[in-house]
């Protein structure tokens, strides 16, 4: 397999992989549960609950005017989609870390996409809480993997600057 053939496949292939999981695990919920159920699988920390998001990460913007929320939550990812696409044409053909932070945040986002034009809200179900006190919000399969795609690049860039950084004596 040539390296320029590498990356593509790392892109077609976990995108894919990411795709599957978080619309199966999204089905699973709509199907199973009702709204706002939840069972805990690990007490006073891990539930799964059945929630719907119309906003974005965290529910932000999700009070705002349906007419502005539904377009805005449709064009953001596409042109996110957009500007990965274009940035993933210019990494180096090698750069395996890259294209795999990239393609988990195109999962991510093709996933939560599909969730708003299929139902007009996300579906979210994963949901973390400190003994039923603090609660973090509820995500899915798709947020993970947006995060860990995110958090790679940021990572790489911190190290990227930390080893650029010229040494004085």
């Amino acid at each position: 397999m040539k390296h320029s053939d590498r990356k593509y496949l790392i892109l077609f292939a976990l995108t894919a992989a990411v795709i599957a999981s978080d619309q199966f695990t999204k089905g699973l919920m709509v199907d199973k549960f009702r709204l706002g159920e939840s069972i805990p699988l690990w007490h006073g920390f891990f539930n799964l609950t059945y929630v719907r998001n119309t906003g974005a990460a965290f529910g932000l913007l999700a009070s705002s005017d349906p007419r502005f929320r539904t377009p805005f939550f449709i064009a953001v990812p596409l042109l996110a989609l957009a500007a990965i696409g274009y940035i993933f044409r210019k990494i180096p053909e090698q750069d395996i870390k890259l294209s795999s932070a990239l393609s988990l945040v195109v999962g991510g986002a093709i996933g939560n996409l599909i969730d708003r034009l299929r139902y007009g809200f996300v579906v979210d179900f994963l949901d973390f809480h400190w003994k039923f006190q603090y609660h973090f919000p509820a995500f899915n399969v798709a947020d993970s993997a947006i995060c860990i795609g995110v958090a790679i690049l940021m990572l790489d860039l911190l190290l990227q600057d930390a080893t650029d950084v010229p040494t004085t004596v």
